[in-house]
């Protein structure tokens, strides 16, 4: 979905992870699958699994056909990437060849075999590689920052998703035409149009489409909410907003308020970059990524991945708490009228 040039910025269908790493490909391949089993329903009574832990469950009594699991399995470890177990130099390459002044500017970690989970009603049927090892999760770290965005809303700290940004956060990222019509939809559909930089960052410098440097630079303007552009500088100011609405480190909003709820184990961590340091209420504060693009972003466990997916696919619930405000599911799902196969984030 990334598009730039003046004839790449016009709608765009393909999928998410051509223009992530392969780390991210094959994450992003285990998660559909993962979240359409989950989606799938249980095969007897649905269970939480506790913190620590996971029920097992035979796969033909979960109802599988258990050779062809085996089967989906052993295509997953035979298709997963994993050398150059570098993702540093991984990514260098990736986008340091046609983005201009690409840098790495967040942490990374080295990659070490891959990893699955196969859940069904809370109980785990197959699994392989250690599911237990953080690992980055690349784009997949789009949908922790548009769960977040449902509390502000459901805090009032958000009036409305269709309510301009420049209503409640401080700052010249909004200011004139047209980014003072920017809404939160906007940024949680990737539809904003915003220009500028941020961290360091021109937001025509991720992922370039074009002959010449100057297209590159001065794209055509659609306004906001026409066009759908996946563009990891615009998902990093909506952290940015995000933090400024919360008043809180996101990571930290993220532990209260999901994490910790669903048993997920202290592994997991979330990082911004080396310049992505802001001042919140007079305390210094990192404002996270959305992503492994330019490094940072999430660090997480399949294990952990699949207790946030097993939460989405039960409407936000987790036992008897509603977790997630199940509205706020619905509207994560809901397709977004520029591309209608993503939803927020």
């Amino acid at each position: 979905m990334p598009t730039t040039s003046a004839s790449a910025r016009a709608p765009n269908t393909e999928p998410i992870a051509r223009e992530e790493s392969p780390t991210a490909r094959i994450r992003l391949l285990c998660s559909v699958v993962l979240l359409s089993l989950l989606a799938a329903g249980a095969h007897g009574r649905d269970v939480v699994p506790p913190r620590g832990a996971w029920e097992t469950a035979d796969p033909a009594r979960a109802g599988f056909d258990a050779e062809k699991l085996a089967a989906a399995v052993d295509f997953a470890q035979r298709s997963a990437v994993v050398e150059p177990a570098d993702l540093r130099q991984v990514i260098v390459d990736h986008y340091g060849a046609r983005e201009p002044g690409y840098r790495v500017l967040g942490p990374t970690r080295p990659r070490a075999g891959a990893s699955g989970m196969v859940v069904r009603g809370g109980r785990v049927v197959a699994q392989w590689g250690d599911v237990d090892r953080a690992d980055m999760v690349f784009s997949v770290t789009k949908s922790f920052l548009g769960a977040l965005a449902g509390f502000a809303v459901a805090e009032g700290r958000i009036a409305s998703v269709d309510a301009p940004l420049a209503a409640s956060v401080q700052g010249p990222w909004f200011d004139g035409e047209p980014h003072a019509r920017i809404t939160w939809r906007h940024l949680l559909e990737q539809s904003s149009d915003w220009r500028g930089e941020l961290f360091g960052i021109e937001d025509w410098a991720d992922r370039p489409v074009g002959a010449n440097l100057a297209e590159w630079r001065n794209p055509p303007r659609f306004g906001p909410g026409v066009v759908h552009e996946y563009n990891d500088v615009r998902v990093n100011l909506l952290a940015l907003a995000l933090l400024e609405v919360l008043r809180k480190p996101l990571p930290q909003a993220l532990r209260t308020r999901i994490m910790d709820p669903i048993g997920a184990s202290p592994t997991w961590r979330w990082h911004g970059y080396d310049n992505s340091w802001v001042e919140i209420d007079g305390l210094r504060v990192q404002s996270v990524s959305g992503g492994g693009h330019f490094g940072g972003g999430m660090l997480a466990s399949t294990s952990d991945l699949a207790r946030f997916g097993l939460l989405v696919a039960r409407d936000g619930r987790w036992g008897p708490a509603q977790v997630l405000p199940r509205a706020w599911v619905d509207a994560m799902r809901a397709p977004s009228r520029p591309k209608d196969d993503y939803g927020f984030m």
